[in-house]
């Protein structure tokens, strides 16, 4: 179970440094000279996509939790 967890926290910690250095490395580009907008083309995709990483995670813990609890509720059956 611990092993699940380091795992998921490990490639969390990856895409959030590769997703931090793609946006450090992408090129901004303004609208007009004095106009400080930058594009956040993506953002909201990359960002669901975190998220719904996050959810599998948090689902395979559970069911994993729930299947170690059944199975050694099943072993004490007769």
């Amino acid at each position: 179970m611990h092993y699940l967890a380091a795992t998921l926290h490990i490639l969390g910690a990856t895409l959030t440094d590769k997703a931090e250095a793609t946006l450090a490395t992408r090129p901004r580009h303004h609208l007009n000279p004095g106009d400080d907008h930058v594009s956040d083309r993506g953002a909201v995709t990359m960002e669901m996509v975190i998220w719904a990483v996050a959810i599998i995670g948090i689902v395979g813990i559970v069911v994993a939790a729930i299947t170690n609890y059944v199975t050694s509720k099943a072993g004490s059956i007769r």
